[in-house]
């Protein structure tokens, strides 16, 4: 995978608020070019050998594969959870405008 590779993140966090501090920290620190906050999920899980079910919110950041591990860390930082989602993906095929904004709003090494 190349460095500037545009990566999307699917984060969930305990609500809304969380999603929104964590996505404003990790824009304005350059590790993501861009946060979407989708509010009133719901998460069904085990946990503590119990069935949950959650309010959450889902948060998804678009980044390259350069500073991907920077993100991932400052995300694990800013959770509330001792074991986030944080799972990524490259994109494939995307217009290449938005691609290259993508690229250009992001913190250079």
């Amino acid at each position: 995978m190349a460095k500037d590779d545009v990566m999307m993140v699917y984060a969930t966090a305990s609500s809304r608020a969380e999603a929104m501090q964590i996505g404003r920290v990790l824009v304005e620190a350059r590790l993501a070019a861009c946060a979407n906050v989708f509010d009133g999920m719901t998460a069904i899980y085990h946990w503590d050998g119990k069935l949950q079910e959650e309010d959450e919110a889902v948060l998804v950041l678009k980044t390259t594969a350069e500073l991907l591990g920077g993100l991932t860390a400052r995300l694990r930082e800013l959770h509330s959870y001792d074991v986030p989602c944080i799972v990524s993906w490259k994109i494939e095929t995307g217009d290449p405008p938005y691609l290259d904004w993508v690229k250009g709003e992001l913190r250079k090494s």
